[in-house]
């Protein structure tokens, strides 16, 4: 068995799986570099502060972070 082409094309289009996808695949999540995992924090807001963010048109989490990140000079 011959290895194919990469899944997806630089264009973002992907490709039909094949044998040899099955063949190397495995169940369960990806390994996760420990760098790149977030960390889960469990704090309260004030009412307001939590519908404002259920309101917004993006990723709560995401919007946080950024928000900490730039108020903490990170």
């Amino acid at each position: 068995m011959t290895k194919p082409e990469p899944l997806t094309s630089t264009g973002g289009k992907t490709r039909e799986l094949d044998a040899y996808f099955f063949k190397k695949a495995k169940r369960g999540r990806p390994f996760l570099d420990a760098r790149k995992k977030r960390v889960r924090l469990n704090f309260t807001l004030d009412p307001d502060v939590a519908a404002a963010l259920r309101a917004a048109d993006e990723n709560a989490s995401e919007r946080v972070n950024r928000l900490l990140r730039k108020d903490l000079g990170l």
